[in-house]
């Protein structure tokens, strides 16, 4: 077989250039790959080394990891914990305040994510997210203490 040698170009371009591009690509049809990036969704998913693998949303859930667009061109990925008629409310894992948003602008669900290089896909329908998001979403009142034994060098990420 041919060797293939072609060169991989890496382009980065701002979140607000990209995202609208990746939502028209979910209303297409198509799933997208996503590197992720920021330290919301500590500490189990990682800025630059995990990837989440997105579809349209289509029945956002609590307890769902989507893609919503929170103010104009600003998107977050992040978890339901609560919606009230059309009205939802967001919190990253490794955050501790709230973010707010109407369910159409829920722009994507994230099925699974590949974490820590792995070629595997960890979808969160499998067991093992299903346990650790109930777990997390439900340790929520001492999170601040648990965020801050891991990561004892991001005093920001606490006030």
């Amino acid at each position: 077989m041919p060797q293939d040698n072609r060169q991989i170009k890496t382009v980065q371009m701002p979140n607000d250039v990209f995202l609208p591009f990746v939502v028209e690509q979910l209303k297409g049809g198509h799933t997208v790959t996503l590197p992720l990036r920021g330290r919301s969704m500590r500490p189990f998913l990682e800025d630059g080394r995990d990837k989440a693998l997105l579809e349209l949303c289509k029945d956002p859930r609590v307890g769902d990891a989507v893609l919503a667009e929170i103010a104009q061109g600003h998107f977050v990925l992040h978890r339901i914990i609560r919606i009230d008629g059309l009205h939802v409310t967001l919190r990253g894992d490794g955050n501790l305040n709230d973010e707010h948003c109407l369910l159409t602008d829920i722009k994507a669900k994230a099925v699974g994510f590949y974490r820590k290089g792995q070629e595997k896909l960890d979808s969160t329908n499998g067991r093992k997210w299903r346990i650790y998001s109930w777990w997390w979403m439900h340790l929520f009142p001492i999170r601040r203490y648990l965020l801050f034994i891991l990561y004892p060098h991001i005093p920001q990420r606490f006030k």
